[in-house]
């Protein structure tokens, strides 16, 4: 499957880092612990690998928000 992904002639682990970085990856699993063959336990775990740029807003984005926040309050005040 990696073939696909990148080519692995030219690609070194810092690439295919940089690339799950990019892309992201979603690792999910099960986990059954029982006894005599009754399940005691059962948890499912999930985990999310990527670049926090990816899943954070930028600080750009935080500021417009804020200005728009900010401009709907001022607005909101004058025709009340």
């Amino acid at each position: 499957m990696i073939d696909r992904v990148m080519d692995l002639d030219d690609s070194s682990l810092l690439d295919v880092l940089d690339h799950v970085l990019n892309k992201g990856v979603m690792a999910t699993g099960d986990l059954t612990l029982g006894v005599a063959g009754i399940d005691l336990i059962y948890v499912r775990l999930s985990a999310l690998l990527c670049a926090a740029d990816r899943i954070l807003p930028s600080t750009a984005a935080q500021r417009d928000a804020a200005k728009r926040k900010a401009t709907r309050r001022r607005t909101r005040g004058r025709t009340s």
